[in-house]
């Protein structure tokens, strides 16, 4: 007769297996299920939400300091309708009229619209840019201007010609740009003793409307000749088409800010203040020139191509890129 044979342990099967003690599938999941009614487990998580918050707090009492979050929610008061129109306003703007603000009498509004400077005017706000055509936004620019840099780089790739430098010199091309601009136009308001509650941020939103225009150019002129970039002819015809349309644009849509009329009535019949004539003719250099030779330069810097289809961004990247290979085998 054979005998059985000699019984196993449980121990020694599962010697050595990382799954040992476990015996079925399910017996992990309820032991995870019930960690979240675990008293240390609730208390860490109200500890963190507490610290999210407070950290939440924190920011928006520094951010406040420099600038007002509900004032900054009223430029980007959109809506699709508005920014379609607002993108066929500033690529054709020949024949649009009016192109003053408008406004609302109000003993109680919104606390993020922007009122007029004039005291006269101080019971009227400026409607917000889904109902208001003429009402500057931030939509448009911030958008212009992301796609900007993804455009750029995009061409970039496109042409063969791309690096890992080309994005992050191009953002800092149109930042300097933006940056430069504001801090002209703030000098210039300070000189002339121009004064606005929202005068900083209408700024700001002016200034990127250049970025459409910019766009405009690169992807027509890429179109048209063909990767070669914005050179010739028809870089230049579409280039000279969009500086024109962003100049006028900026000129009527600022008028208002720089030129206050004593014409220009509100809907209750009170006038804004009247400008000295010495005065208001500086204004009206300033904004001629802020208009046409500074929006100029600053739309050809960033949308400049040099005869090989590179833009200055993709040029820096590719002299980096070769004084980082030749570092390289010098070494």
């Amino acid at each position: 007769m054979r005998s059985p044979p000699p019984p196993q342990s449980q121990s020694n099967s599962n010697y050595g297996s990382p799954y040992a003690g476990q015996t079925g599938g399910g017996t992990f999941a309820p032991g995870f299920g019930g960690f979240m009614n675990d008293p240390t487990a609730q208390m860490g998580y109200q500890i963190g939400k507490t610290a999210l918050n407070t950290g939440q707090e924190y920011m928006e009492q520094n951010i406040n300091r420099y600038v007002s979050i509900p004032a900054l929610k009223h430029y980007f008061n959109v809506s699709t309708p508005y920014v379609l129109r607002k993108l066929a306003l500033v690529l054709f703007p020949w024949r649009h009229k009016p192109w003053s603000r408008e406004q609302r009498p109000s003993h109680s509004p919104p606390p993020s619209a922007p009122s007029p400077a004039s005291a006269a005017q101080s019971n009227y706000y400026y409607l917000p840019p889904r109902d208001d055509l003429n009402s500057p936004d931030m939509y448009i620019p911030v958008m212009a201007f992301v796609t900007y840099i993804l455009l750029s780089t995009l061409l970039a790739g496109l042409r063969g010609q791309f690096h890992p430098e080309v994005m992050g010199l191009t953002a800092t091309t149109a930042f300097v740009v933006v940056l430069l601009e504001i801090l002209g136009l703030k000098l210039g308001t300070y000189v002339l003793s121009i004064s606005n509650d929202s005068q900083l941020l209408d700024l700001v939103a002016y200034s990127g409307y250049k970025f459409v225009g910019v766009i405009v150019t690169l992807v027509v002129s890429e179109t048209l000749n063909r990767g070669a970039g914005t050179g010739g002819w028809a870089g230049w015809t579409v280039f000279t088409y969009t500086f024109m349309a962003n100049a006028l644009f900026l000129l009527r849509s600022l008028k208002y800010v720089l030129l206050p009329d004593s014409s220009s009535a509100t809907p209750a019949g009170s006038s804004m203040h009247t400008v000295a004539r010495s005065q208001r003719n500086r204004r009206t250099q300033f904004l001629f020139i802020y208009s046409y030779v500074v929006q100029f330069f600053f739309m050809w810097i960033l949308s400049r191509q040099d005869g090989g289809g590179r833009s200055p961004a993709v040029a820096q990247a590719q002299v980096a890129g070769a004084a980082a290979a030749a570092r390289v085998v010098g070494s």
